[in-house]
Order: structure tokens, then C-alpha cells, then sequence
């Protein structure tokens, strides 16, 4: 139970509050405890200096920001969007004018400041908007063999496979629900029927699900040539997926760069166990001793625009990749969207171990 009452202004220091010397390391913990995608800088005496977002957060990572430095230096270089001062409300705002504001500003959460410039409050989209539909129809690509992870999957589909007491489909169908998404489509192929008999039309599990089956695979993208078209933005998320992405900051930043599709990308690390030589013909430029070789992956998280689906002829096989290259090649808007949080593929079996581990300590959300 929580020290103070919930919506306090207590519980909002303790929650969301940084002071200016806090390094952005501690900043990025303290978002992704919060679970809502902000945190407040405040002076000493309690006045509102800036508001660090999901958003900031990820640009700053796509852009190999120092995250040792203090939120107050990360401040004074962020980059001037909209709005060069932070958008606040009255304490004595209703509820009504807070939801209004937000949508119109397309923000989640507004500080609530007084007269004299000091924090009274935070207003939160989640708790002013409950049971609100996010916007989105899923999409979980749950068709593949799992041939790296025989024997066990010899009869059962890899996103049934559990982990801990649920399976990893079922994890993500919760996480789906509880971000706002009330439809969901799992595709399926290699014994399609074991996952229709667990999920059936979804109510036991408060959300509505269908099924689009794949003959013969399709690839990753193929599929979605199979499903209706609609108006809302679609989310594509791997069935052997766990992670604790939040999918409200995903659409944001989907939205902000105005993108057609928004890959999820996770940071990998290889380390070279040499001293890697560069050369310019035969004379050496440079040497670095054992370096790390740093890149952004793809995390098998989508999103996509609705009319996407219209450069996907039915029955081709595509995978998710081929539909981003041509994309690009025509000169659309793909961003990339980094992930933070938890995240794992079980695609393999030391995978799949690491997180029955995770799982058994404790580290999985749901």
C-alpha cells in the first residue's frame, strides 16, 4: 500500500518529483516505475522547472544522449517543441477542462501549478479517462512453427508456451487490455486450433478476438493482407514477445513524427574480443582495443496506419521488413521507436529460460 493517499500531492512528489541535480539515469527509472510516462523537475521549494516525457526519453536514446548528466542539463538542451514553456492547469480546474485540455494537446498528464509557480497537483489521462479505448485494433503474429524451440513445441504452438502460470499470448493479450485495446486479431497456422480453444471470442479474457488463419504462411506482414481494413491505427506485436513497452507512449510518438509505421527497436550490444584496426588502404587511421559494437534491432513490435495495408497484395508472402523497404523506398515516414523497458524474445531456448527466471523473481508485469 502506498505511504500516501493516492492523488496526493505527497504521492505525486514521491511518484513523479526529481530534483534538478538528479542524473537522467534515475529520471528513466523513475518513468518506468511510474508506469505513466513523466516525471517533474522541481526546485527546492517545490516550484515546476520542466517536465521530462516518454517522449524525451526516447528521442534522447535514439540520439545516444549521456543519461549520467543531471535533468537540469538535459533541460536547458531540449529541444523546443510547440510550446516553449510547460503546458500546466489551475489546481482549481475541473475535471472536464483537464480531459479537454489533454486531448486537445494531445498530452497525457498536466502538472497542476498555483499562482506562486509551486506544484499543487498532477492530473493523469489514466485516472480522468478509465475504461477508455485506446484507439487501436491488435494484431499478434501467432502462426509460426518455433522450430528452434523443439522438442517443445512439437505440439504446442510457441505463444502457448507458458511463462510462469500463463502463457506468453495470454501476457500479451493482458497487456493489450489493460493499454486500452479492445479488439484484438491473432493470426495463426501451425496448430491454429489449440490457440482458438484457449482465447475463444476473447470475453473471458475482456477483450473481443478473431482470428485470421494463414494456409500457408505468409510472412510477417503477409497476414495482414488477409484482415478487413478500418480507420484506426493497427498494432503488430510478435507472439513470442514479453515486454513491458508502454503502448500509449507508442502511439504518441507514432503520432508526433506523424509516421505511416513505427518499428519498436531494442539497443543490442556485441562486444569484439579484439583490437579492431582501421585502415585507409594500407596506412592504419586508427586502433581501439575490445570495442562494443552498438546497434538498434528490431523488436518485433508494430505500428501501422491504416492505409499500409493497401501496398500488401493478398496471398504474397512479405515479411515485416520487405513492407518497411518499400516504405521507404517510396519516401514514407518510418520512425523508430526505442524500447527501455522489459523486453525478451523466447524465440530460443536460453531465451525462453531467462525468462521463466524473470518470471519466477518477479520481473514480469503480469
Amino acid at each position: 500500500m502506498s505511504p500516501h493517499p493516492p492523488g496526493s500531492l505527497e504521492d505525486v512528489m514521491a511518484r513523479f518529483a526529481v530534483a534538478p541535480e538528479t542524473p537522467m539515469r534515475d529520471v528513466l527509472a523513475l518513468i518506468d516505475r511510474n508506469g505513466e510516462g513523466v516525471a517533474l523537475v522541481l526546485d527546492g521549494d517545490g516550484r515546476l522547472l520542466g517536465i521530462i516525457t516518454d517522449g524525451d526519453v526516447r528521442r534522447a536514446l535514439l540520439a545516444n544522449a549521456d543519461f549520467g548528466r543531471a535533468v537540469s542539463e538535459f533541460l536547458s538542451t531540449k529541444r523546443v517543441r510547440a510550446w516553449e514553456k510547460p503546458l500546466t492547469a489551475p489546481p482549481e480546474a475541473t475535471a472536464d477542462d483537464l480531459l479537454r485540455l489533454m486531448t486537445v494537446r494531445l498530452v497525457r498528464h498536466l502538472p497542476l501549478v498555483g499562482r506562486d509557480g509551486r506544484l499543487c497537483g498532477l492530473a493523469l489521462k489514466s485516472q480522468l479517462d478509465r475504461g477508455h479505448d485506446l484507439g487501436l485494433r491488435a494484431v499478434v503474429m501467432a502462426g509460426g512453427f518455433g522450430v528452434r524451440l523443439r522438442p517443445l513445441t512439437d505440439d504446442t504452438p510457441k505463444p502457448l508456451l507458458p511463462v510462469g502460470d500463463k502463457p506468453v499470448i495470454e501476457r500479451i493479450v493482458e497487456q493489450l487490455r489493460e493499454s486500452g485495446v479492445r479488439h484484438v486479431n491473432i493470426t495463426t497456422h501451425y496448430h491454429a486450433d489449440k490457440i482458438r480453444d484457449h482465447f475463444g471470442d476473447g470475453r473471458d479474457f475482456g477483450v473481443r478476438v478473431q482470428y485470421t488463419h494463414e494456409e500457408e504462411p505468409l510472412g510477417t506482414a503477409g497476414a495482414l493482407a488477409l484482415m478487413e481494413r478500418g480507420t484506426d491505427p493497427l498494432l503488430v506485436v510478435n507472439g513470442d514477445i514479453l515486454t513491458a513497452v508502454d503502448f500509449r507512449a507508442m502511439l504518441d510518438f507514432h503520432r508526433e513524427h506523424e509516421a505511416v509505421l513505427t518499428v519498436g527497436v531494442r539497443r543490442y550490444e556485441v562486444p569484439v574480443p579484439f583490437g579492431v584496426v582501421e585502415a585507409d588502404g594500407a596506412r592504419v587511421t586508427a586502433l581501439t582495443e575490445k570495442p562494443v559494437l552498438s546497434h538498434f534491432v528490431n523488436a518485433g513490435i508494430y505500428l501501422l496506419e491504416p492505409d499500409v495495408l493497401d501496398a500488401l497484395p493478398p496471398g504474397d508472402k512479405l515479411d515485416m521488413t520487405d513492407l518497411i523497404q518499400r516504405l521507404l523506398d517510396a519516401g514514407r515516414m518510418v520512425a523508430s521507436f526505442p524500447i527501455h523497458e522489459y523486453w525478451v524474445d523466447i524465440g530460443q531456448h536460453q531465451d525462453y529460460r531467462r525468462a521463466q527466471a524473470d518470471a519466477a523473481a518477479g520481473r514480469l508485469s503480469s
